[in-house]
């Protein structure tokens, strides 16, 4: 005869959306910045009113891909247009830079759920000049066996998807990659040869094309998720009367859990975040559209990892990471993560694994939106960095 008896409770394993957190005893950088500078806070309005955030991270860093240091600026806001109780945090990321030479980008990331999330609409707006160094297809290059190829890079999608149930959500959407100026920083270095790959490694690639998107999502904020799931799917076709020089298609799926392992006190961060995504492209995709270690939507996979290191037709990814509170105030946090990739190409998917592991510091930026600074220091063989973002990485 039992003893005691144990049941799941149904509020630990989905977000309760209608209990507006509160922060009142939560301290970010803007609370520190009135004190001061000695500025009178305005009254806090009503739970449920629309209310917009914003962050700003003016810093030199590192860009992806070797190029050396940029100046970066990324700016986040998010807002409700809705009722807090039933309309996630939508947000919107600019993070223009420039390493002062011949790198620029403007990139400009949205997801807005408007009012009792009856439609998410995802935006990606890039234009980017962007040297990156690039081994080839696979995992077999020596580290040190590289190129610096010369690409710029426009990029327009627009995705609609509908409410069909709570949490999950159907819809289409329209995706446009065009590279120009694609070559060789080398002249004596032919990409084609180099990399052994035939599409869109001279010259110019089109590749436009719908794609039917699947969202499954238990999260009330993207910019720093607490407990919850997400799962995306994404099929894409390019063919060519639609603009693209060849007809290809591509799936990419991505799958996130989150679990509080102190869920009586939701304020504090004490979580573990699980990601993992397959990203699989067929036929003639060209050659920089193809998976790719840190290309994936948000360009925050394989953080220790150099962007580009591991390139093919098929990439599997798997990351974990445990955050946690230093402060009582959430003032302060810590991260600490490992991730490892495989990538296809000279028969080595599922059989050689590229592993990375890292720690970092958090610090509140905005509670409102609970926006953190994170500076990450990621390393993995043959490469180290130090990588700063607003939000958290997944």
């Amino acid at each position: 005869m039992p003893a005691a008896l144990f049941a799941q409770d149904a509020s630990n394993m989905i977000p309760q959306k209608n209990v507006v957190k509160d922060t009142a005893r939560q301290t970010d950088l803007i609370d520190l910045a009135k004190e001061w500078f000695h500025i009178n806070p305005h009254k806090v309005g009503e739970q449920g009113k629309k209310r917009i955030y914003f962050s700003i991270l003016p810093i030199s860093g590192a860009v992806p891909g070797g190029t050396g240091r940029a100046l970066i600026t990324s700016t986040t806001a998010g807002i409700y247009l809705g009722p807090q109780s039933t309309t996630n945090l939508s947000s919107v990321t600019f993070a223009p830079y420039w390493n002062l030479k011949s790198r620029f980008g403007l990139p400009l990331r949205s997801s807005v759920w408007l009012k009792d999330n009856t439609w998410n609409l995802q935006g990606d707006i890039r234009f980017l000049v962007y040297p990156q160094f690039t081994w080839g297809l696979g995992s077999s290059a020596n580290y040190n066996h590289k190129v610096l190829a010369d690409n710029n890079y426009i990029r327009f999608y627009q995705n609609a998807l509908k409410q069909i149930t709570p949490y999950f959500f159907a819809g289409f959407g329209y995706n446009l990659d065009y590279h120009s100026s694609i070559k060789s920083d080398d002249p004596n270095i032919d990409l084609k040869q180099f990399t052994g790959y035939l599409y869109g490694t001279n010259g110019s690639s089109v590749s436009s094309g719908i794609s039917l998107n699947l969202l499954y999502d238990t999260r009330n904020n993207s910019i720093n998720p607490l407990p919850g799931a997400y799962a995306n799917v994404v099929y894409r076709v390019n063919p060519v009367f639609l603009g693209s020089n060849k007809n290809w298609t591509s799936l990419y799926v991505d799958v996130r859990k989150y679990l509080a392992l102190n869920p009586a006190r939701p304020n504090q961060q004490n979580t573990l975040a699980f990601w993992s995504y397959f990203w699989t492209a067929f036929d003639k995709a060209p050659y920089f559209d193809l998976p790719s270690i840190g290309w994936d939507p948000n360009n925050r996979s394989g953080e220790g990892i150099d962007q580009n290191r591991y390139r093919g037709k098929t990439l599997f990814y798997f990351e974990s990471e445990y955050r946690r509170d230093i402060t009582a105030n959430g003032l302060l946090g810590f991260v600490v993560f490992t991730d490892v990739n495989t990538v296809s190409g000279s028969g080595t998917l599922f059989k050689s694994w590229h592993p990375a592991a890292g720690t970092g510091l958090r610090i509140k930026f905005n509670k409102g939106s609970n926006t953190n600074i994170g500076i990450d220091y990621g390393f993995s063989k043959g490469y180290r960095a130090l990588i700063l973002n607003l939000g958290e990485a997944f």
